[in-house]
């Protein structure tokens, strides 16, 4: 996978299934989190977009054809069905194949304006919780004075190790994940899980076990940063 495409993983296959449905709707936070999911469990652009084919493709065939397919629940079987054919085919490959080119996939002043950004959206929430969740404001502090950090780095006239830059914000994100784990009150996480369990109870006969469990953290990962107004650090989520 390209550089510029392993970064700009949700984007591509958003626009692929919006084009598959021939409508270009908002994606729900369920599908934000199957995307997610594919994402962290590996699943490569070229599979997940396969996959999508294939589950358009059955569902054509099938009685249901004549009716938009709504969600990309409906395409999970078929992505982990590619990602798993994709594996075993790179696993029989041949070890001499030459690798892609790498490509920059950002300029710098994309990835500054990523990170001053976010950082002032951290900042602003950090002062708007200051009051009532200081612990809160705290940790938020830091996490923008670690954004800026990362913003300082693209001074320096070595070449940007993206990868680093990567994990650097994972940490961050999984940093605030936590610390909103703990300040979000009994009822807004009730109120999620609700919401979270109406949107898959439609599909949790069709998953595997494990790929439930990852998608039921990404959701609410997601949504606790709605909850917040806060945003996800990541580089894959710069175009959003």
């Amino acid at each position: 996978m390209s550089g510029w495409n392993y970064f700009n993983y949700f984007t591509e296959i958003e626009e692929y299934f919006w084009k598959k449905r021939g409508a270009n709707l908002l994606v729900s936070p369920l599908d934000w989190a199957i995307m997610e999911s594919w994402q962290q469990a590996g699943v490569s652009l070229e599979a997940a977009l396969k996959g999508i084919d294939r589950a358009f493709e059955s569902h054509t065939r099938s009685r249901r054809g004549g009716k938009p397919m709504k969600s990309l629940a409906y395409c999970t079987d078929a992505v982990l069905e590619a990602a798993a054919e994709a594996k075993e085919a790179a696993a029989g490959g041949h070890s001499g194949a030459a690798a892609p080119r790498k490509t920059e996939p950002f300029s710098c002043d994309a990835l500054r304006a990523h990170f001053l950004k976010n950082r002032d959206r951290i900042e602003q929430v950090a002062a708007n919780t200051a009051s009532a969740q200081p612990e809160l404001s705290a940790l938020l502090h830091s996490m923008a004075l670690s954004l800026g950090q990362c913003s300082a780095i693209l001074e320096s006239p070595a070449t940007i190790d993206l990868e680093d830059l990567e994990r650097r914000l994972t940490v961050l994100d999984d940093k605030i994940h936590a610390a909103l784990l703990q300040q979000a009150g009994v009822e807004m996480q009730l109120r999620l899980r609700r919401e979270m369990d109406g949107q898959l109870a439609l599909h949790r006969g069709k998953m595997r076990a494990e790929q439930i469990a990852l998608i039921e953290r990404q959701y609410l990962h997601k949504r606790l940063l709605e909850e917040f107004r806060l945003p996800r650090l990541s580089l894959f989520y710069l175009q959003h």
